[in-house]
């Protein structure tokens, strides 16, 4: 199937994928003072006497803001909101399918990060929570760092929902090849939210030799060139400041994983790696090596990020669970330890790891039940 062409069709006859229902009857003139005038002014006043009564008489403990400025959409790059839009919906719709949550897809016409903190505090007393989406690196940290104050949920999934799943699918990879997380040296190609934010998880979890490859080299103490992000990396990472390319990197690795551009890995550099190697390839929609390539180089354990392939390494095994937990905790944030034991929670759904399956499936429904379970009880713990 040409999955671009009916997706093309299917928008245009639906005009996009989400609307709203009613969740009250209103058929009757009575249903109608109870819902709206004169009825509505009791609930007004109740909440204005008490705002935490927002959660209880209105739908916002169950919405959640999905914002984007259409910076950083899919492997499209910087599109701008209108065009972010179809990419939110699908978000949002999967919020819905998955985890009955209700997600609106607020796409901004401004890439200025004070101009996007201001616009979500002030949206932030419609929503239980905020789910920044598809924004570049840097200003994505100080965004969802300015946040973290509103008293909700602000979770950037571009960098902790990929964080949950690639800890997740290391765990079970691990598993695999009988290998220890603090005894194994994990390299990253791309160095921007994603990779960043998966590498801070896969250290608090216990790993202890981290590499970031961006597309300049890796990140040593040696580069003039870094910003102010992958600086601070340098204290976390690479502990033997190890210089060159990702190639180089590569050599004796253990596991590999890709957060950057497709065909950027060969079948050389996967021979170079430790015995047992783990390549978890997820750039989409090409991943840095085909997994049959990486396979026939060696690897035992090969993960993508697309579907029509084992073992996808995808934010939609993550982010209708996580924010599932903590609405249901009516958490104010979303702290490590909950996305530690989301992980653990992905990870121990698949009983016995195989290479051909570490991970499950994004629509296996298990999946949102058990991540928002243990995020929820990690929130209260």
């Amino acid at each position: 199937m040409d999955y671009g062409s009916e997706a093309i069709k299917r928008h245009r006859e639906t005009r996009g994928k989400v609307s709203i229902a009613s969740k009250m009857r209103v058929e009757t003139m009575d249903d109608l003072s109870i819902a709206y005038t004169p009825g509505v002014a009791s609930v007004s006043m109740a909440i204005a006497n008490d705002k935490s009564e927002s959660f209880a008489l209105t739908n916002r403990a169950n919405n959640v803001a999905v914002v984007t400025d259409g910076s950083a959409v899919l492997g499209l790059g910087n599109v701008g909101p209108e065009a972010a839009m179809a990419v939110m919906e699908g978000k949002c719709i999967l919020f819905k399918g998955l985890a009955d949550i209700d997600a609106f897809p607020i796409c901004l016409a401004t890439q200025d990060s004070n101009a996007i903190i201001e616009t979500v505090r002030n949206i932030a007393p419609t929503f239980g929570g905020v789910n920044l989406e598809d924004i570049a690196a840097p200003r994505c940290f100080e965004i969802e760092a300015a946040l973290q104050d509103l008293g909700i949920p602000v979770f950037h999934d571009d960098q902790h929902g990929t964080a949950i799943v690639v800890l997740a699918s290391v765990i079970n990879a691990l598993k695999v090849v009988g290998k220890k997380i603090g005894d194994v040296k994990i390299v990253f190609s791309g160095a921007g939210a994603g990779s960043i934010a998966s590498a801070k998880l896969l250290l608090d979890y216990g790993a202890k030799n981290i590499l970031l490859v961006d597309s300049v080299g890796i990140v040593d103490e040696s580069r003039a060139d870094l910003n102010s992000t992958k600086q601070a990396m340098l204290g976390i990472t690479n502990p033997d400041n190890i210089s060159g390319d990702l190639a180089t990197a590569l050599q004796s690795a253990d596991v590999f994983i890709g957060l950057s551009a497709g065909d950027i890995v060969n079948q050389d550099m996967v021979r170079s790696m430790a015995n047992g190697s783990v390549v978890l390839a997820a750039a989409n929609p090409t991943p840095e090596i085909m997994p049959d390539l990486a396979t026939a180089a060696g690897a035992a354990v090969v993960g993508t990020g697309r579907s029509d392939f084992p073992n996808q390494i995808n934010n939609s095994l993550v982010f209708p669970g996580v924010f599932r937990g903590a609405l249901d905790a009516r958490a104010s944030a979303i702290t490590t330890k909950m996305k530690l034991a989301g992980a653990e929670a992905l990870a121990g759904l698949i009983s016995n790891p195989t290479p051909e399956c570490i991970i499950p499936w994004s629509l296996d429904p298990v999946v949102v039940p058990a991540v928002a379970k243990a995020v929820s009880e990690a929130s209260t713990s």
